[in-house]
């Protein structure tokens, strides 16, 4: 079985509302552009985007107007003029010399008393100057001479001291001088005579120097440069010094060593 298919071509009716819309619209947009131009609306520029517009203007001066031509002065006729009486005799003022001679004489004496009043200041204080110089200087000369004076005193107290401290230690030497010359051995042997003195009939004295000890004993004995006559006293000295005994010195209840204590050994021939 065959299909048949056909097709109308009988225009379709017209819709109002296809073409009702598009007349609104054009309506409205012609009646705003109807508007805007009655308000003198124009549109504005975006912000941002303005661009500069230079507005001239011309200015049309006048033109300069003619100078006037000078007018001539009108002419002047002579007029009579009397002649100016002559002036009345005016008397010059009298001028009184001797007045004026005083007063200058007045103002050079005024003006030398006060110079010689400034210079018999000047010299006041010029004199008050020289004497406070003066007492200056006094008493500077009288610090010197104290200062001297106490230096003096001074030197005289430590010269004092001096001597009082020498005289100590002399009169302590002699003392000691005096105690070792009299601290004599308890205990000695006399020196044998030298055979070749004796052989020889020499005859002399030979002094010896020696220190003696806590315990009473000599030691270092020694003998003293040019105290002896001959030489070959000098040993049989010597041992004789060894050989003594003494009794120990105290001092505060202490023995001590006795330095310096000094021997005579005289050699004679009986």
């Amino acid at each position: 079985m065959n299909d048949l298919i056909t097709t109308s071509t009988r225009p379709r009716p017209c819709q109002p509302r296809s073409w009702l819309l598009p007349m609104v619209a054009t309506l409205v947009l012609h009646t705003a552009a109807a508007w805007g131009l009655y308000a003198s609306w124009s549109p504005e520029p975006p912000a941002g985007h303005s661009q500069p517009v230079m507005i001239t203007q011309l200015v049309t001066l006048p033109a300069p107007a003619p100078e006037p031509e000078p007018v001539p002065p009108p002419a002047v006729e002579p007029v009579a003029v009397d002649p100016e009486p002559a002036p009345a005799q005016i008397e010059e003022p009298q001028i009184d010399h001797a007045a004026i001679a005083r007063k200058r004489l007045e103002e050079q004496q005024q003006k030398e008393h006060k110079e010689r009043e400034a210079q018999q200041r000047l010299a006041e204080q010029r004199r008050q100057q020289e004497q406070e110089r003066e007492r200056e200087r006094e008493r500077q000369q009288q610090l010197a001479r104290e200062q001297q004076e106490r230096e003096r005193a001074e030197q005289q107290r430590q010269a004092a001291e001096a001597q009082a401290r020498a005289n100590a230690e002399a009169a302590r030497r002699a003392a000691e001088a005096a105690a070792i010359a009299q601290y004599q051995p308890i205990s000695k042997q006399p020196p044998s005579y030298p055979r070749r003195a004796l052989d020889r009939g020499l005859e002399g004295d030979c002094t010896v120097t020696y220190t003696v000890t806590r315990d009473g004993r000599v030691k270092n004995p020694q003998v003293v440069e040019g105290a002896c006559d001959d030489p070959l006293f000098e040993r049989p000295s010597l041992t004789a010094a060894r050989s003594f005994r003494y009794q120990p010195r105290l001092i505060d209840g202490q023995p001590v060593d006795v330095p310096g204590v000094r021997n005579t050994f005289r050699y004679r021939i009986q």
